[in-house]
């Protein structure tokens, strides 16, 4: 299998359970949910993404034609003076799982990767992940009701994307992230006010946003 991936590059997690964490992002090019095209936004069932996952031209981007050679690329991205802790790849897109199979997991593996996964849930997850984020969109049929983490952006204004559609979900924690949005102000005061009458549900912030890294 050719994996197409948008960029390769070690940074910190910026949102959910590991925000903070050292990590080799391996993002995929392409999304099931939307082209990527802004001419296709309103018509798209996910309508408030914020990344570039088109085409392969980012920073580490290319064609890679197996999944060692995708591994390896992911290794070389992380710093020889990082090499006490364990190695992290978060593998996120657009969408992941239209990718990242059980060949790309076991080369992570044996790279010495922790691997992590960031998808829309749409897609069954391979076997062998090591930390599952899932962040549901409206309109969009959640197939993967299990994992570490369910990410729900908020608010979304769909029935069907309200947080308590999710809480029979079988994951460890569950998050709101506020929708940014011109109205970013006003979102997170009701994310933060739903955790507050809602206490299953914990905050997420985009800390890499706040303090200006990728």
């Amino acid at each position: 299998m050719t994996y197409s991936v948008k960029e390769i590059y070690y940074t910190l997690q910026g949102e959910g359970a590991q925000t903070g964490r050292p990590a080799v992002f391996l993002r995929f090019a392409g999304c099931n949910l939307w082209s990527g095209r802004e001419a296709d936004r309103a018509e798209s069932v996910c309508q408030f993404c914020d990344t570039d996952f088109v085409g392969t031209d980012g920073p580490g981007g290319g064609k890679f034609e197996s999944a060692a050679d995708l591994a390896e690329a992911v290794r070389m991205a992380w710093p020889d003076h990082a090499l006490q802790a364990k190695p992290y790849v978060v593998c996120t897109g657009g969408e992941p799982l239209l990718q990242l199979d059980a060949s790309a997991v076991e080369a992570l593996h044996d790279a010495g990767f922790e691997v992590g996964v960031e998808s829309n849930g749409t897609i069954a997850a391979p076997e062998g992940i090591d930390w599952l984020c899932i962040s549901p969109k409206a309109d969009a049929r959640v197939v993967q009701t299990t994992g570490n983490e369910l990410k729900l952006v908020y608010p979304q204004v769909e029935a069907e994307a309200q947080p308590e559609e999710f809480e029979n979900l079988q994951f460890d924690y569950f998050f709101l992230q506020p929708l940014d949005s011109p109205e970013r102000e006003a979102n997170t005061r009701r994310a933060i006010d739903y955790c507050l009458l809602n206490p299953l549900w914990k905050l997420s912030v985009q800390t890499h946003k706040l303090i200006g890294i990728d």
